[in-house]
C-alpha cells in the first residue's frame, strides 16, 4: 500500500484550481507550432488535390497526438516529476515527427510513423502503468483498450513508406479511420469488453482552456507565416494592404471562437454531469475542423501575399473561401454541441461564401487581393451579425442549463 502512494499522486486531486493548465503543458506546446507551420509550408508547397490530402492526414495525426497527450494531462499531474520527464520525451519525439513532415511522402514517411507511433503507444502505456500502481484497475484497463487501438493501427503507419507514397497515404488514412473510430466504439477489445462513458470524466476546465490554448498556436502559426512571407517581399501598396487583409482575417478568426465560443464552452462543459463526453464530441472532434480552417487561411495568407495584384487563379480562389468556409463550419457546430442553436450568422456567411466562389470568375478585374478583403468582409458581417443583430448569450443561459445533462 505504501508504494502505491508515491504513484497516486501523478494524478491530479478533483478540488478547487487543481486543473490549471501546468507551465510544461505549454512548453509541450512549442514543438506543435513547429508541426503546423510544418504542415502549411507542406500545402503550399504541394497543392494540389493529392499534396492537400496529405496534409490533412498529417495535420489529423498531429491533432490526434495533441489531443491525446491532453487528456493525459487531464488526468496526470504534469507538475510531478515522472510526468513531466513523459511530456519532455514526447517533446522530442514530436520535434522528430515535425521536422519529417515536409518530406513525409518523399522519403521521411518511417521517421514520421515511428515517432507518431512511439508517441502513442509509450504515453498510454505510461499511463495505463500509473493507473494500475495506484490500485485503479478500471482506469488501467480502459488505457490498455486504448494502447490495443494503438497497436492494432501501427503497423499501418510502419508499412506505408515501405510501399511507396499511393499506399503510404492509403495506409496512413486508414490507420486513422482506425483511431478516430475508437472513441466511437468505446475502445471495444476482444476479452476486454468496452470503456464505460462514466471513466472518462475530465476537468472541464483544463480540457476547454488547452483546446483554446491550441487555436491561438495555430492562429500563431497564421502570424507567423503573413510576418515572414512579407518581410520578404516587395514592400509596396498592394503588399501593405495582403498585409493587413492577412491580420484581419486573423484577428475575425479570433473573434468568431473566443467571443462567444471559448468561454461558453467552458461554462457548459464544467456545469455538465458528463464531461467526458462532451469532451470527446466538442474538444476531440470538432475541433479538427476549425484547427483544419486556420491552417488553410495561413496557406490563403501566404498565396495572396506572394501575388496580391495579379487576378485570382483558381487555386488561389479555392483556399481563401474554403478556409473561412471550413472556420464558419467548424464554429456553428462547435458552438451547438455546447448549448447555442444553429446559428443563423454562421449559415448566411458559409453561403455568402459559397456564393461568392460562383460569382467570382465572373468579375471583371476580380484580384487575389480583392477576394481576400471580400472574405473578410462577409466574416466581418458574422462578427457584427453575432455582436448586435442576434446577440444570443444571455437569451440561451437558461436553454444551456436545461439541455447540458442532456448533451
Amino acid at each position: 500500500m505504501t508504494a502505491a502512494i508515491p504513484v497516486l499522486r501523478l494524478f491530479r486531486a478533483r478540488t478547487e484550481g487543481s486543473d490549471r493548465v501546468a507551465f510544461i503543458e505549454l512548453f509541450f506546446d512549442l514543438v506543435f507550432v513547429f508541426a503546423v507551420t510544418q504542415l502549411s509550408h507542406h500545402v503550399i508547397e504541394h497543392l494540389t488535390p493529392r499534396g492537400v490530402l496529405e496534409g490533412v492526414v498529417m495535420l489529423i495525426a498531429v491533432w490526434w497526438l495533441w489531443i491525446y497527450t491532453t487528456w493525459v494531462t487531464n488526468w496526470m499531474n504534469p507538475e510531478k516529476g515522472p510526468v513531466r520527464w513523459m511530456l519532455i520525451t514526447m517533446m522530442l519525439a514530436g520535434l522528430v515527427l515535425s521536422t519529417a513532415i515536409p518530406q513525409a511522402f518523399t522519403g521521411q514517411g518511417l521517421q514520421f510513423a515511428l515517432a507518431y507511433v512511439g508517441m502513442q503507444v509509450g504515453r498510454t502505456i505510461f499511463t495505463a502503468v500509473s493507473y494500475h500502481l495506484c490500485g485503479d484497475r478500471l482506469n488501467s484497463l480502459n488505457l490498455v483498450r486504448i494502447a490495443v487501438w494503438f497497436i492494432v493501427a501501427a503497423p499501418l503507419w510502419i508499412v506505408g513508406p515501405l510501399l511507396g507514397p499511393d499506399a503510404q497515404l492509403l495506409l496512413w488514412a486508414a490507420a486513422l479511420g482506425i483511431e478516430l473510430l475508437g472513441p466511437v466504439f468505446r475502445y471495444w477489445t476482444p476479452f476486454l469488453a468496452t470503456s464505460p462513458p462514466e471513466t472518462w470524466q475530465v476537468a472541464g476546465g483544463h480540457m476547454a482552456e488547452r483546446a483554446g490554448l491550441f487555436m491561438i498556436i495555430a492562429l500563431g502559426e497564421s502570424i507567423i507565416v503573413t510576418g515572414t512571407v512579407f518581410s520578404r517581399s516587395e514592400q509596396d501598396l498592394p503588399a501593405v494592404a495582403a498585409f493587413l487583409a492577412a491580420f484581419v482575417s486573423t484577428i475575425l478568426f479570433w473573434l468568431l471562437y473566443f467571443s462567444h465560443g471559448a468561454e461558453h464552452g467552458s461554462r457548459f462543459i464544467r456545469r455538465s454531469t458528463r464531461t467526458g463526453m462532451i469532451a470527446r464530441l466538442t474538444y476531440t472532434y470538432l475541433h479538427m475542423i476549425l484547427v483544419a480552417g486556420v491552417v488553410l487561411v495561413a496557406v490563403g495568407d501566404e498565396l495572396v501575399l506572394a501575388h496580391p495584384s495579379d487576378p485570382v487563379d483558381a487555386t488561389t480562389l479555392a483556399v481563401v473561401i474554403a478556409a473561412p468556409a471550413l472556420y464558419l463550419l467548424g464554429n456553428l457546430l462547435f458552438k451547438r454541441s455546447i448549448g447555442r442553436p444553429w446559428l443563423r450568422s454562421h449559415l448566411i456567411g458559409m453561403a455568402a461564401l459559397s456564393a461568392l466562389y460562383v460569382a467570382a470568375p465572373a468579375i471583371p478585374g476580380l484580384t487575389a487581393l480583392g477576394i481576400t478583403w471580400i472574405t473578410n468582409g462577409v466574416l466581418a458581417l458574422v462578427v457584427v451579425i453575432d455582436e448586435f443583430v442576434w446577440p444570443h448569450d444571455e437569451e440561451d443561459e437558461s436553454v444551456e442549463l436545461e439541455q447540458i445533462d442532456a448533451a
